[in-house]
This record gives C-alpha cells, sequence and structure tokens, in this order.
C-alpha cells in the first residue's frame, strides 16, 4: 500500500505547501481522495504538515520543514 499512497502523500503536501490551508478546505479537498484517511495519516506520521490553530481560533494544516523537503524531492 505504501507505494500507492506515495503519490498522493505527494500530492497532499505539494497542495498545502503552496500555502497554508483550512482543516476543513483540507477535509473537503480530500473527501473523494481515496484512500483519504491513510494519506492524511501518514503524512501526520512522518511528520510531513501539522495541524495548528492560528490567531482566530481557525484550524489550519501547514506543510513542516520536513514536509517542504519531501516536496522538494517529489
Amino acid at each position: 500500500m505504501a507505494d500507492t499512497l506515495e503519490p498522493l502523500i505527494a500530492d497532499l503536501v505539494s497542495w498545502i505547501a503552496k500555502e497554508p490551508r483550512e482543516y476543513t478546505e483540507v477535509m473537503e479537498a480530500w473527501r473523494t481522495s481515496c484512500p483519504r484517511l491513510p494519506v492524511w495519516e501518514e503524512a501526520n506520521a512522518r511528520g510531513l504538515i501539522t495541524r495548528e490553530r492560528d490567531a482566530g481560533g481557525v484550524a489550519m494544516v501547514r506543510v513542516t520543514e520536513a514536509g517542504r523537503a519531501f516536496a522538494d524531492r517529489c
């Protein structure tokens, strides 16, 4: 399954690397992606993305330094 997930993880991380995204936007955009949750979980487990709240309390998803390096390699 890792071979199947790798390109999807790269797509997710590259998309988020363009600009921080609201968590709800990420989930909405990836809801039709199968398998969405394994992609999300794997990107999180690898430390490629992080979720944090902005000053207004909105949950945001950002790419970490490791995620940016991963996106640059892909």
